[in-house]
């Protein structure tokens, strides 16, 4: 089992910055994908970011060049630094963690984008 908290949600203004940041415990192996899926309010959740085992980052388009995804200084962490932060990217944040073939998901943080 893989146990997944998450950091860093809270309101902010158009325009500003969050930086999200999730820890995995548990039985860990070597090689695991960690990222950051968002679902709004009416919307399916949708991936966001996810950085592979490689190291080798992915975005949906929408955040392309605004969020980055990196591993954490802690292992078995993964950060989200979100920049020019816009209202549509208003959403509960979930971490999730994949590990031969299984998925694991964190309970959630809310991002709120409002002046």
């Amino acid at each position: 089992q893989v146990q997944l908290v998450e950091s860093g949600g809270g309101l902010v203004q158009p325009g500003g910055s969050l930086r999200l940041s999730c820890a995995a415990s548990g039985s860990i192996f070597r090689n695991y994908d960690m990222g950051w899926y968002r679902q709004a309010p009416g919307k399916q959740r949708e991936l966001v970011a996810t950085i592979y085992s490689d190291g080798i980052p992915n975005y949906v388009e929408s955040v392309k060049g605004r969020f980055f995804i990196s591993r954490g200084d802690v292992k078995n962490t993964v950060v989200l630094q979100m920049n020019s932060l816009k209202p549509d990217d208003t959403a509960v944040y979930y971490c999730n963690f994949g590990m031969r073939g299984m998925d694991y998901w964190g309970k959630g943080t809310l991002v709120t984008v409002s002046s």
